[in-house]
């Protein structure tokens, strides 16, 4: 199964609704694909113009490492050199920081990642997918 256009907005949509009922301060909202390419973005009014970079590279790194940016997150100050290298090897684009979120078909298949920047990351991403009919990873 390949993550759909549909699915990466409803994933969008519904990450946002939850995080404004929870009143959350504005953000951003990033679907990629499994090959890394962004399939939806969004952009709250009044979010920095950084957001959409940060939680790219959020998602961007949880793809390419096949984990949840929290997994990550540790594993980084466990190894900064190595992940130091990663970054740098990824061209700006891998972000090892809380707040992204595999996307996983219904037979447990990587299909993209999710992430946004602001408070409560995670669990706003794992809403959306989960929105979405998918499994968070």
């Amino acid at each position: 199964m390949e993550l759909t256009l549909a699915q990466a907005n409803q994933i969008i949509a519904a990450a946002l609704q939850r995080a404004s009922e929870a009143g959350h301060q504005p953000m951003a909202v990033v679907v990629l694909d499994a090959a890394g390419h962004i399939k939806s973005a969004q952009r709250q009014e009044g979010a920095s113009m950084f957001r959409i970079d940060i939680a790219s590279g959020k998602a961007w790194a949880s793809i390419a490492m096949g984990a949840a940016s929290r997994v990550l997150t540790q594993r980084a100050k466990d190894l900064p050199a190595f992940f130091g290298a990663l970054a740098s090897t990824g061209h700006g684009k891998f972000i090892p920081q809380t707040g992204a979120v595999l996307i996983k078909d219904a037979d447990g298949k990587v299909i993209g990642a999710a992430a946004r920047t602001g408070d409560e990351d995670e669990a706003i991403c794992i809403a959306g997918i989960q929105a979405a009919g998918l499994q968070p990873g």
